[in-house]
Parts: C-alpha cells; sequence; structure tokens
C-alpha cells in the first residue's frame, strides 16, 4: 500500500504543482505502477514546439528501485535509442547510476527535460548522433528539429 500511496501523492504534487514543461497521470486508475508522462521540447532546443511522451513503469519495490522510463515519441537524441530507452544515470541503481528513494517523480521528469536541453554526449546509446552533437551541432540541431516536426506532437 505504501507504494500506492507514495505515488498517490507524487502524482497529485504533479498535477497540483507541476515543475515547468512535465506532466504524468495514471494510464489506469487500478494500477499504480503504469504511467505515462509528457514533456514539452525545452525553449532554445531543437525539440521546442514538440510533446514528447513517455511510459513510465514502477517496479514493486520503487522508491527503492528506479523507474523504467521510455520515450514514446520517436526523438533524435544521442542519448535515447529507436526503441525509446534513455540512458540517464538517475535511471539506474547505484554504483553504476545515481538513483536514489528520494527522487520523486517530479524531479525524475525534470531531469528527463533537462536531458533534451543538455545531452550528454559523453555517455551515449547513439555514437554516431554523439558525434554529431558534438563534432557538428548545426546538422545534430537541424535533424533534431525536422524529427521533432515529424513525430512530436505540436505544442
Amino acid at each position: 500500500a505504501t507504494m500506492a500511496n507514495r505515488i498517490g501523492r507524487e502524482l497529485k504534487q504533479l498535477s497540483q504543482d507541476p515543475p515547468p514543461g512535465v506532466a504524468a497521470w495514471l494510464v489506469d486508475d487500478s494500477d499504480t505502477s503504469k504511467l505515462k508522462a509528457q514533456l514539452d521540447g525545452p525553449e532554445d532546443t531543437p525539440y521546442f514546439g514538440g510533446l514528447f511522451r513517455l511510459s513510465l513503469t514502477l517496479p514493486s519495490q520503487y522508491p527503492f528501485r528506479p523507474p523504467e522510463a521510455r520515450f514514446l515519441t520517436r526523438i533524435y537524441h544521442p542519448n535515447i535509442d529507436a526503441s525509446g530507452r534513455i540512458c540517464l544515470d538517475i535511471l539506474k541503481m547505484p554504483p553504476q547510476g545515481g538513483w536514489k528513494p528520494s527522487i520523486n517523480l517530479s524531479t525524475l521528469l525534470t531531469s528527463l527535460r533537462l536531458l533534451l536541453a543538455e545531452p550528454n554526449g559523453d555517455d551515449p546509446l547513439l555514437v554516431d548522433v554523439a558525434k554529431e552533437y558534438k563534432q557538428d551541432p548545426q546538422l545534430f540541431f537541424s535533424k533534431a528539429k525536422s524529427w521533432t516536426e515529424r513525430y512530436a506532437d505540436p505544442r
């Protein structure tokens, strides 16, 4: 019951006082392990103007284990692959990762949105995209922008 209570509190907090550019909700009120989330592409990024949808699956050990987060919207980004998998340290358990039980859904979604603003070229899932991001940022920007226009929901 404690996991359901915590998720209930976190979702309430998210709906009453959402961080900028972030939303999340239960797919089905009777199942607190499955959520959908939405991120607004941050300003001054190639993702601006797009809405990106994600699925979050909370393990039964949440918050002692991190949620599994996936992008459902295709996105051109060095840390997010074609199946929507995300390379972000707080989605992984220590010692490799930085997940802590004190991290809540608001913090997690804000971190994911920050990843859109600041791709990590040093820990990529997609090496070619990371190389392009570092060596030819203008080309990266224009490709990412055209993917946003093609795949993301308009804001």
